[in-house]
């Protein structure tokens, strides 16, 4: 009602400032007529635009758009319909364009008004609550910056107060955002916090999406030195319930420290290949299992089959896929990779395109307290899965492995560089005969997997420490699950072309000292390592190296078409040698004869260092 009205008052309201003291005059011939006639077409065409659907307290530049072309379209109309009528005789030529002017002011004024009356109030009475907020600095000055400001400003009960924003590329120094100063650059920090703030900031927020490690691990530091807190904003993608979720801050996650920079992949490539393909996941229950599933499933497979031998943890991945993909085909099977016959029948009955081999024993120190079980499982259980895939012609089957399973110090390494080497094998016998293809995909230590460090600091930590670290000087490569998940299917992509026995190797940049590690999850609790939680230094544990590495010796790294991922020539066994050996091995295995499992596991993998007399004496 109020545009309609806008209109009507507008055409007279044109005509007098084009006339003046002679409005008599032109009254008598055609105003009556002529009003009436430009509200309808103005009621019509508002109606058709649908201006009445705006709110006015969110009145923006997007709805000033939307009124000049509203009124555009009113005059474009109403001129034509004007000529008809009265052939423009005693009408002003210049009437149309003032009436342009006059009309987008009546209805864009009171709709900007109306919002500045509202924020005005707002901010009146946000000083009026007496609620103290936060004193915060942003790190970063781009649209997610600006939308946090906005957020801030128009929320009656918000805890934050930005009294600044530093631009990580300099370009918008001395600039303001809705009133906020962007202060410098990131290495103009501690000068900032020094000299130009009269309130200091209780907290440093990140509001880019990523940010490099190395910068998040500095800015970490910082914030510890100047007595603050490091937090960020959430990412696009964790908005899940739609625009009205609020920006809430959140902590500084520890994958946020590994801040890599993401592989560009190729997706295209990774949807043809699982797209309406049957696709067969052991160990679909666990960290990376369950994580791969979520991503094919994503992706929109034919049927995804899950085999775990745990139940629990098959129904848990099987719940969530049926919540998250309820039209999805799905098929959980228990079944042990250890249970040939099993095995065999899964593959053929379910008769998978695409097969991702994730089951395992990883826990290092467990595997070589079990050497007999990690054999059956990781030995053993890859190759009856790679035998089944053989005799059912799946199309390709990726392996999992490890970066231990280079120059291996432990029983687990030792069994994971077997199962890579029989996949290698199968490969390039296979390849000739166009069989099944085999990929081997390996990725160091994965964040907050289920025995892992992450998670055994965090326990720690919320019992109120210490913290135990085996050596000072211990590294280890990291890696989030969605990278080590991306890895595997950029990797399945690749794989059927590129492989030809070669392992897959993820460019992980440079490794991490654990007690660097454990002094940022302290610090991102905001408790001081050394003071507030203490840190032990206890030993290695048996079957543990100082360092990792990613590639043995005698592997070329020879690069991709995807950057960031690597292939690792192979150093192929002799397939019949290593069938022979793996039947001895799994009947040693099975009759637990511990002392003999670890002999041909020397034999069969020479630069295994580990399964000494303390492993055997240990063993169960």
């Amino acid at each position: 009602m109020h545009d309609v009205l806008m209109a009507a008052a507008s055409f007279p309201l044109s005509l007098f400032l084009r006339v003046g003291n002679e409005m008599p005059y032109f009254a008598r011939s055609f105003l009556f007529e002529g009003t009436l006639m430009f509200t309808a077409v103005a009621a019509g065409v508002f109606w058709f635009a649908g201006l009445y659907r705006g709110i006015w307290r969110y009145a923006s530049v997007k709805d000033l758009v939307a009124l000049t072309r509203a009124v555009s379209l009113v005059v474009l109309i109403f001129l034509p319909l004007l000529f008809l009528f009265t052939r423009l005789q005693d009408v002003p030529r210049s009437l149309p364009l003032i009436n342009w002017f006059v009309l987008l002011a009546l209805l864009g004024g009171p709709r900007f008004l109306y919002r500045l009356f509202k924020d005005r109030r707002l901010e009146q009475g946000q000083a009026a609550n007496g609620l103290p907020r936060i004193p915060v600095l942003l790190i970063g000055a781009g649209d997610q910056a600006e939308l946090f400001i906005r957020e801030q400003a128009r929320n009656r009960n918000a805890a934050y107060r930005v009294i600044g924003a530093v631009d990580e590329s300099g370009g918008r120094v001395g600039r303001e955002i809705h009133g906020v100063p962007i202060l410098g650059r990131l290495e103009d920090i501690d000068a900032i916090i020094a000299d130009q703030l009269e309130t200091k900031p209780h907290r440093m927020i990140l509001t880019k999406e990523r940010f490099d490690g190395d910068t998040v691990r500095n800015l970490l530091t910082l914030a510890d030195a100047h007595g603050m807190t490091l937090a960020r904003l959430p990412r696009m993608s964790e908005l899940r319930d739609g625009v009205g979720d609020r920006l809430e801050i959140q902590p500084v996650a520890v994958e946020d420290l590994l801040g890599r920079p993401r592989t560009v992949l190729d997706r295209d490539a990774m949807r043809e290949l699982i797209t309406g393909r049957r696709v067969l996941i052991t160990g679909a229950g666990g960290t990376i299992g369950s994580e791969l599933a979520r991503q094919i499933a994503a992706i929109g497979p034919g049927a995804l089959i899950l085999l775990d031998h745990s139940e629990y943890l098959l129904y848990e991945i099987d719940m969530a896929l049926a919540k998250a993909h309820p039209a999805l085909d799905r098929v959980p099977v228990l079944g042990d990779v250890r249970d040939r016959g099993r095995i065999d029948d899964v593959i053929a009955r379910e008769k998978p395109n695409l097969v991702f081999h994730a089951a395992a024993l990883k826990h290092v120190p467990m595997v070589e307290r079990n050497p007999n079980e990690g054999v059956l499982t990781n030995v053993i259980g890859g190759r009856n899965v790679a035998d089944a895939c053989r005799a059912a012609n799946v199309e390709l089957m990726v392996q999992i492995s490890t970066d231990k399973a280079v120059n291996p110090a432990n029983v687990m390494g030792a069994t994971k560089r077997l199962a890579e080497g029989y996949c290698q094998a199968l490969d390039m016998a296979g390849r000739a005969a166009g069989g099944t293809r085999f990929a081997i995909v390996r990725f160091g230590n994965v964040l907050g997997s289920t025995g892992s460090v992450v998670p055994l600091f965090q326990r720690q930590l919320a019992q109120g420490g210490p913290l135990t670290v085996t050596d000072p000087d211990m590294t280890r490569y990291f890696m989030t699950v969605r990278e080590a998940v991306e890895l595997v299917l950029q990797a399945s992509a690749l794989g059927q072309s590129e492989s030809e026995g070669h392992i897959f190797v993820l460019d992980m940049g440079k490794p991490v000292r654990i007690l660097d590690l454990a002094h940022q999850i302290i610090r991102l609790a905001g408790l001081q390592p050394g003071i507030d939680i203490a840190i032990e230094i206890i030993g290695l544990r048996p079957g543990e190296k100082f360092h990792e590495a990613l590639l043995h010796d005698a592997e070329e790294s020879v690069p991709t078409r995807c950057e960031g991922l690597m292939l690792a020539r192979p150093r192929i066994a002799d397939l019949a040698l290593m069938t022979n050996t793996f039947d001895e091995l799994e009947q040693s295995a099975r009759a637990r004869d511990t002392a003999r499992t670890l002999a041909l596991l020397h034999s069969l993998v020479p630069e295994f260092e580990g399964g000494g007399a303390n492993t055997a004496a240990a063993a169960q």
